[in-house]
């Protein structure tokens, strides 16, 4: 089975606080929040590895590709022309996203290469451009551990709250503070097995990590048409992208806070202690 990720024994239920019902809040129901939403007028960028826009789970959604460039004297150019995954990370995090809304338009930011190695202003640099861009969600299933990039990744954070750009980032895998997972302005995600689909995700009223979702030996897409089961909270972060992304499709214009909001309410945990 492999070692689990950190932060995923947060959402075992002999660990997960008990959550407070909060009534002017627990009205919203799952049917309320994206009933008949697939994501349609959505646009969720995917800073990654590339995304595979051949695969079958992905079916031509990227409408747009950016990748930036760094030269010998450390300027940065960005091209906009078509790119591969070089890992197959990225084409991983965004066929959840279209498994869960299949009408959203992805927007492929490629900063990682063939090794998942990447430089954290090149990073920078993608996220920048995403928010720029203006849309809707941006998935994070990458960070930093470098302390020097927290007060950039910081700034980008506020800058894409104050946009309307949701940022969905994946803890670490270690159990060590990353960027911009650590940030109040996003929305932080870990793996867990409590979860089956990510409809169930479960809510952490004890952050940093907000929510739970699938990411513990997950089938996926992968390079080459293929597929790949997978673990960590790389791969639960796109399941809340996506739900995200729902949404958004049935209320436009909700703000990175609204949305978390929504997720709160009707998170699986919230639910059950609602009924009882």
């Amino acid at each position: 089975m492999g070692l689990r990720p950190a932060w995923s024994s947060q959402f075992q239920r002999d660990k997960l606080p008990p959550v407070r019902p909060l009534p002017l809040l627990d009205r919203i129901t799952p049917e309320e929040a994206w009933g008949g939403s697939t994501g349609a007028g959505v646009r969720v960028a995917v800073v990654d590895s590339g995304i595979d826009n051949n695969h079958p789970d992905i079916a031509a959604a990227v409408r747009a590709w950016c990748e930036p460039l760094r030269d010998e004297q450390n300027n940065i150019s960005f091209s906009f022309e078509p790119h591969n995954d070089a890992f197959g990370h990225g084409t991983a995090c965004a066929g959840i996203i279209r498994g869960i809304a299949p009408d959203v338009e992805l927007v492929s930011v490629r900063v990682l290469g063939a090794r998942l190695s990447g430089a954290g202003v090149i990073f920078a640099a993608g996220l920048r451009w995403a928010i720029e861009q203006g849309v809707q969600v941006v998935n994070l299933s990458l960070g930093t551990t470098v302390n020097d990039f927290r007060e950039g990744l910081h700034e980008l954070a506020d800058l894409a709250a104050f946009h309307n750009v949701l940022l969905v980032t994946a803890a670490n895998n270690m159990p060590v503070p990353s960027y911009p997972s650590m940030f109040a302005s996003v929305i932080s995600v870990a793996a867990t097995e409590e979860a089956t689909r990510a409809e169930d995700l479960l809510y952490n009223p004890a952050p940093p990590v907000n929510f739970g979702a699938p990411g513990i030996n997950i089938d996926v897409a992968w390079l080459d048409s293929g597929r790949m089961t997978v673990m960590g909270n790389s791969f639960a972060a796109p399941q809340i992208s996506g739900l995200a992304a729902r949404i958004l499709g049935k209320h436009p214009g909700l703000t990175p806070w609204q949305v978390k909001t929504v997720l709160r309410a009707i998170s699986k945990n919230v639910r059950e202690a609602r009924a009882d």
